[in-house]
């Protein structure tokens, strides 16, 4: 694009604005962009240039990411998980609602590398965007599904043994596919919502519980506390991102001011 730049870190705003022009111009969707968006930003903390970009992406023009389309939180409950054969991916669903993990995450889930005793901690080698994270067990069933995945998988992880990930991804496409669950991503909403639940003690909006408006200064900073430690949990950075797993913290039509 004729820009000079000495080294990788020489990236300024005016850059990325230049970016951003160039992929609408060749017909880049939105969503697309804000992913992109989202590698810049990820590099830009590392090497310690927060300001490279805004906080929000709204100064670039990007059409507005609908937050949240209904409460689409599934439980991994015996009758869904009896619909699959392989018993590997069966423990990889019951991991996803469990601790919230992505499909890919609980399919090279390492219960040798990861169980830390009192939390699990996930290698950046392992998750979306290379962001380590740390994830606690709480709950007794949570013990007991780490003990189950371990006797199964040893030191390894849950794809068999020469088989790599891509081939085993296809079966575990087809194996949800068959049993009608798709992606089985509803079930890491399921994981959101009860972390909301036990770290606030009342139920998310998604599942019937208040928005902020109606809650007192107190029960207020606990809902926006939660949700950070959900997110990150999840393995997202941002507070805004839990409205797609929780339900929005205000009502759509309401706005508080500051304080």
């Amino acid at each position: 694009m004729g820009y000079e730049l000495p080294a990788a870190t020489s990236l300024k705003p005016k850059h990325v604005t230049a970016l951003i022009r160039r992929w609408k111009e060749r017909g880049i969707q939105d969503p697309t962009i804000r992913n992109r968006l989202g590698w810049v930003r990820w590099w830009a903390e590392h090497i310690n240039k927060r300001s490279l970009l805004p906080r929000s992406n709204d100064n670039f023009g990007l059409a507005k990411r609908s937050r949240y389309s209904g409460n689409r939180a599934r439980r991994a409950d015996p009758e869904l998980l009896d619909k699959i054969r392989d018993p590997r991916i069966r423990l990889a669903l019951t991991l996803k609602a469990a601790f919230g993990l992505r499909r890919e995450e609980a399919l090279k889930f390492r219960p040798s590398a990861s169980d830390k005793g009192d939390y699990l901690a996930l290698v950046p080698s392992t998750t979306k965007g290379g962001r380590y994270r740390e994830i606690p067990i709480i709950h007794p069933k949570q013990r007991k599904l780490l003990e189950e995945v371990r006797r199964l998988a040893g030191s390894g992880s849950l794809i068999p043994d020469g088989v790599s990930y891509r081939a085993y991804l296809q079966r575990y496409k087809s194996e949800t596919r068959r049993a009608g669950i798709g992606r089985a991503h509803g079930l890491r909403h399921g994981y959101a919502q009860w972390r909301y639940l036990v770290l606030t003690g009342w139920r998310c909006p998604a599942a019937g519980g208040p928005t902020v408006e109606f809650m007192i200064a107190r029960d207020a900073a606990r809902d926006r506390a939660a949700r950070l430690q959900i997110a990150r949990e999840l393995g997202h950075g941002r507070l805004d991102v839990t409205d797609t797993y929780l339900g929005r913290r205000y009502a759509a039509h309401v706005r508080l001011a500051a304080g």
